[in-house]
């Protein structure tokens, strides 16, 4: 059975994501439409493409992936669809592509060129692409190679010309409050090689050590556990990026990394490694 995921920024208190599945099963009344959520901020593209990124690797290949975020066409703002390695993204030409595809070398992009300039929504051609694709059609059938899509500079973490020092950036902030950055555990380990010593920084909170999972700082060892609660750390999570996170967070009650340290989108998370 084929497989069409969503992803937009929607909500859930319009009509707009019914109508959409609508669409899709008056085509295909057998698919299996998977949500990935439709609660992204508005027009966050970088907030998208993390969650899309680490949702879409559980599933199978040729499963089809709509994002419906930022897609409003114009021809600026042109629809594509892509192969991602084994699997089929369909959306806008807006740079989202670029942190799909970072470390990634095995893609195509294709411009949509079945485009009905009088619908008053985009979203209809995205869903007349998936469905195309989730049957077994062709890229090249409903669009021509893009050559050179978009690409949003924030996604890729910097490194300085001594390469010391590795620049990244706030990317997401999750449900706990906990902060993620653009920095990868394989980008990271490629800089620091043979380096043992670094020290983390986030405005003016510093690392030295990057814990392997949250409850790593909790000593069960010891006949009297001290809690360790609300105590701040660095971890690579289960995506692979590295995190800055509050131990057992609620942002509810005590808080999470992006409100107690103070951290938010775009900020600077920095490591300076010791040659």
């Amino acid at each position: 059975m084929a497989i069409i995921t969503l992803t937009s920024d929607l909500g859930l208190k319009d009509f707009h994501v019914a109508a959409m599945k609508g669409a899709i099963l008056s085509e295909l009344p057998n698919v299996n439409i998977i949500d990935v959520s439709h609660q992204i901020s508005p027009f966050n593209l970088i907030e998208t493409a993390y969650i899309v990124r680490n949702a879409i690797k559980s599933f199978p290949k040729n499963t089809v992936n709509i994002i419906s975020v930022d897609v409003e066409y114009s021809r600026h703002n042109k629809l594509i669809v892509a192969r991602i390695e084994n699997q089929y993204f369909v959306s806008a030409d807006n740079g989202i592509l670029s942190f799909l595809t970072y470390e990634i070398s095995d893609y195509t992009v294709y411009e949509i060129t079945i485009i009905d300039e009088n619908e008053a929504c985009s979203n209809s051609t995205l869903v007349r692409a998936a469905c195309h694709l989730a049957r077994g059609g062709k890229m090249e059938v409903i669009g021509k190679v893009l050559p050179n899509p978009k690409e949003l500079k924030v996604m890729a973490p910097m490194l300085s010309d001594d390469g010391n020092k590795l620049i990244g950036s706030v990317v997401y902030i999750d449900n706990y409050g906990n902060v993620v950055t653009n920095i990868t555990r394989n980008y990271f380990n490629t800089v620091k090689g043979n380096n043992t010593n670094f020290e983390i920084t986030a405005r003016n909170h510093k690392w030295n050590s990057i814990q392997n999972k949250y409850n790593d700082i909790e000593n069960f060892d010891s006949e009297v556990r001290e809690t360790k609660d609300g105590k701040k750390l660095v971890l690579f999570n289960s995506a692979g990026f590295l995190e800055v996170a509050i131990y057992r967070s609620n942002l509810k009650t005590v808080g999470g990394a992006s409100t107690l340290l103070g951290l938010k989108y775009h900020d600077s998370v920095t490591i300076n490694f010791s040659k």
